[in-house]
Order: structure tokens, then sequence, then C-alpha cells
């Protein structure tokens, strides 16, 4: 079987190069956006308030026990039809669409949201309660104590377990061609099945996401290396 990997590269390279483009940004918003529902939630998970947190935990067993992929098709599909339902039993007229991209942004923050709220609860949790104690003998509140005692080095203790959300993350991309998000992979089968290079399409492709990934990996092994220096 002969290999036309110079000619995929020279067709192909240019199409994933912007494709690249979009899971960077899907990434970076994604994460962002998941970080702070993974902050609020293990905040409310944490509260003194029994039904909260109750319904927290649902929400994220909810979330962790199904597949990334129906979230994504659920948001997509089934959201603008529950949002043009409801408005219809209204009165109103609508015709709601979410854009794919945004839908993967969404997908992203409430499902990683959630497995990180996890951490932070337990980095939160594995503080020294003498801290917290110490904060209010100093005449702190209970928020100034969390803002200025509790919360920084819970966030610092989990920046490794961050960094490899962030790279699973970059990988979990590859779902949002099912939902015809422009990224790297639905650019590579619309390639191949137009091609028939198939073999050198998806070797392209798999050595595009090991360019993207392993920096991000080693940089996520640099940055805890320096904390546990400055612990």
């Amino acid at each position: 079987m002969e290999m036309h990997f110079l000619k995929a590269f020279n067709t192909l390279g240019p199409d994933l190069l912007r494709g690249v483009g979009i899971v960077i940004y899907i990434t970076l918003v994604g994460f962002a956006c998941a970080l702070v529902v993974a902050l609020l939630m293990a905040m409310g998970r944490l509260t003194k308030r029994k039904l909260p947190g109750r319904l927290l935990g649902l929400v994220i067993e909810l979330v962790r026990g199904t597949p990334l992929l129906v979230q994504f098709f659920y948001i997509y599909y089934v959201v603008p039809m529950l949002i043009n339902g409801t408005a219809g039993l209204l009165g109103y007229d609508t015709n709601i669409q979410i854009p794919a991209a945004t839908c993967g942004i969404i997908g992203f923050a409430i499902n990683y949201g959630c497995y990180m709220s996890e951490v932070i609860r337990s980095a939160i949790l594995a503080i020294d309660p003498g801290q917290r104690e110490a904060g209010l003998a100093l005449g702190f509140s209970e928020n100034q104590v969390l803002f200025h005692f509790i919360l920084p080095p819970a966030l610092r203790n989990s920046i490794p377990v961050f960094g490899n959300y962030l790279v699973m993350l970059i990988k979990d991309t590859s779902l949002l061609a099912m939902i015809s998000v422009q990224e790297l992979l639905l650019r590579t089968k619309t390639f191949a099945s137009q091609t028939f290079l198939t073999v050198e399409a998806y070797t392209i492709l798999a050595l595009v996401y090991l360019v993207i990934s392993i920096p991000l990996s080693q940089l996520s092994k640099i940055v805890e290396r320096r904390l546990k220096q400055i612990r």
C-alpha cells in the first residue's frame, strides 16, 4: 500500500491549523468556565445548609454518571427543543438554536466543573483546621478566613490535578465533531472521505494532538515540581 504523507500534510495541514485555533479557543474558555463552576459547586457543597449541598451532590452524580458525548447531544439538540416548547406553551413563537461551539463550552464547563469541584472540595477539607481557627482568633470573619487562609493553599494544591484535566479536555474536544464543530477530527474525517488518504490523515491528526498535549503535560509537571519546592 503506497503512502502519501507529504501530499496529505500539504493539503490537510492548513485546514488542521485552523482547527487548532478552534480547539484552543474552546479549551481555554471551557476550562475557565469549568473552574468557576467548580469553585461555586465546591463552596455550595461545603455550606452548612444541607439542602443546597445535597442538591449539588445529586447534580454531580448525574453529570458524572452520564457520558460527556451524551451531554453534548443533550445541550445541542434537547435543550433548544425544551426552550422552544416552553416558549410555545407561553404563547411565544421561537426558534432558538445554540451554536455548536457554545454547546461545547457549556458541556465542558458543566462536566469538568463537576469533576474539579470534588478536587477543590477535597483540597479545602485537607487544609489544617488550625488555619481557620487562627484566622478567626485574629478577628477575621468566616468569609475572610475562607478567601485569605483556606482557598489560596487549597487551589495551589489542586493545580497539578487541574493540569491533568486541561490535557484531558483538549483531547475530549474531538467529541465535538459529533455535533458538527469544525475542530480537528471533523476536518480530518472530511478530508479522508474526500481523498481516501485515511491512514495518512488520521496519523497526522494523532501527531497534532501529541504536539498540543505533550508540552502541556510537561508544563504541568514543571509547575508541580515548583510548587513542591515552594512548600
